[in-house]
């Protein structure tokens, strides 16, 4: 059954609050209760077209210290502009309220919202609050773009993680312009792969850092967004196009092997070919102690930017090309480029100081 034909609740009817077509409206979504016993609400705003059409929810924070994605979301609802001709939007800048207001990733109970969906009213904190964000939010949509960024100490290149074997999943990865799509279903009891098993394709932008708001990912972010909601047919405009889109299905952390303090040898994005160095593992005092090299063709798809490291911590995550791929890739690089993309890959370089391998 296609989504647009899915049964939901109505997106007109938010607990007595009647948002006609055309309209807009800021809303607060209860999820729980503090301490002290005060009361714990989401912000969010929905917007509808005059014309009937797809309910799409873009939500962010999701993990509360992963917040280019409420960058990107704020600038959605600022923009008066910004109306849907068809559908309805719900805009959600922080879906994780209580790991936000500590910065935290994690909520107070210590567990991962995005391991507890599709919840349980009668569960733990995060599950009570998974089963209601998934009850108010999912159910009532028919597409969904989930906000995310690196964890702490790390940066992610901009990329879509969707299952590619949901048709309607396929659809809006393609038309969200990313460079980039990692094809993976998604962890258990993620929000991801619990929306699309009801009948909500779903799909996550990766991308920066964590604790900031980068301007040219919120750029990216957005742009995506509207890219999906041209496709949905949801509002007017040419959606932008990358130079080329790739899609990787296999990917590896490649790991320090010692305690140290990294060279860095390569960039988020950089294309990487089999046995090339990618950090040199040194001494405080300089001295090398061993270098770690790809496993394969690939890509940089994200990195530390912390140079001390102690065995095991990841360093640099591959995604496998084709040879051919990686090839044809670097013979565009020699074009000039001033495509988002690469304003991305630039403002993401300028965190980490980059050095040619000693021979």
């Amino acid at each position: 059954m296609a989504p647009s034909d899915r049964k939901h609740r109505t997106i007109g009817d938010w607990g007595g609050v009647t948002i006609a077509p055309g309209g807009s409206r800021d809303l607060k979504l209860k999820i729980s209760e503090s301490f002290s016993g005060t009361t714990i609400k989401i912000p969010l705003h929905v917007r509808r077209g005059l014309e009937d059409g797809p309910v799409v929810f873009v939500t962010a924070a999701l993990h509360g210290d992963e917040i280019n994605g409420t960058g990107a979301v704020r600038s959605l609802i600022q923009d008066e502009s910004f109306q849907p001709v068809a559908g309805s939007l719900i805009l959600v800048p922080v879906l994780n309220l209580p790991g936000f207001d500590r910065h935290s990733r994690y909520l107070p109970d210590r567990r991962d919202l995005n391991r507890c969906f599709p919840g349980s009213t009668t569960g733990s904190l995060a599950s009570r609050l998974a089963r209601l964000i998934f009850d108010e939010i999912v159910q009532r949509s028919d597409y969904g773009i989930d906000l995310h960024t690196a964890a702490v100490r790390r940066t992610n290149v901009p990329t879509v993680r969707a299952d590619m074997s949901n048709p309607e999943v396929r659809r809006i990865a393609k038309a969200f312009g990313c460079e980039l799509i990692l094809n993976r279903k998604g962890p258990k009891k993620a929000l991801r792969p619990e929306a699309c098993a009801v009948g909500c394709p779903t799909i996550v932008l990766e991308g920066g850092e964590v604790w900031k708001v980068e301007p040219t990912i919120v750029e990216y972010a957005v742009q995506g967004i509207k890219n999906v909601l041209i496709e949905l047919g949801m509002i007017d405009g040419i959606p932008l196009v990358p130079r080329h889109q790739i899609t990787v299905k296999k990917t590896k952390w490649v790991r320090a092997e010692r305690g140290g303090f990294l060279q860095f040898h390569v960039a988020p994005g950089d294309i990487v070919e089999k046995g090339q160095s990618l950090a040199s593992n040194t001494s405080l005092l300089g001295r090398e102690q061993n270098v770690l090299s790809s496993p394969f063709d690939g890509v940089v798809l994200g990195m530390t930017t912390l140079p001390a490291v102690s065995p095991g911590e990841p360093v640099c995550h591959i995604g496998k090309l084709m040879k051919a791929t990686r090839r044809a890739i670097e013979l565009e690089a020699g074009d000039t480029d001033d495509s988002l993309h690469q304003r991305v890959l630039d403002d993401l370089a300028v965190n980490i100081t980059v050095i040619e391998p000693s021979d």
